[in-house]
């Protein structure tokens, strides 16, 4: 079998890290100005098991801006933290009031951790939450699943 390597994280890594993060959030986004302003968007909510996308929208659908727990600055398992979903929904949060974004709909996608800490963040962050939305696909008995994977 071989030997197990067992990774120890001190606390200065943990400071680099946090720095690298927090670094990112500072960066300036580049966002298109939409003419006249955009008063009403979408935000939608893409949670999944490895990683949170959260992504901005006029009324029409047409993308303004987009963040993922890897652009912000995570990487490997620490993108699927509630964690890193709050600092997403931080860094989304501050690209709305950029743009001057008044009346906001959240469309919520998927099953991860970062479901709840989202709209709490974006909630906290001051943002006009209209209404929020699952729209998580759920199947009606169409295809045949994969066989389970055994291990």
């Amino acid at each position: 079998m071989g030997k197990k390597h067992i990774i120890e994280t001190n606390q200065e890594d943990l400071i680099k890290e946090k720095e690298k993060v927090e670094a990112s959030l500072r960066k300036e986004t580049k966002t298109k100005p939409a003419s006249g302003g955009v008063l009403e968007g979408k935000i939608y909510v893409s949670s999944s098991y490895n990683n949170t996308i959260i992504t901005l929208t006029n009324s029409k659908g047409q993308v303004l801006a987009w963040k993922s727990a890897g652009s912000v600055g995570f990487k490997g398992t620490k993108k699927a933290t509630s964690f890193a979903a709050s600092r997403v929904a931080e860094a989304i949060a501050n690209i709305c009031k950029k743009l001057a974004v008044e009346k906001v709909e959240v469309l919520i996608r998927g099953i991860g951790s970062g479901r709840e800490s989202s709209i709490r963040t974006l909630v906290a962050q001051g943002l006009n939450i209209v209404c929020i939305k699952d729209i998580t696909p759920v199947p009606h008995n169409g295809c045949r699943l994969r066989k389970v994977r055994r291990v």
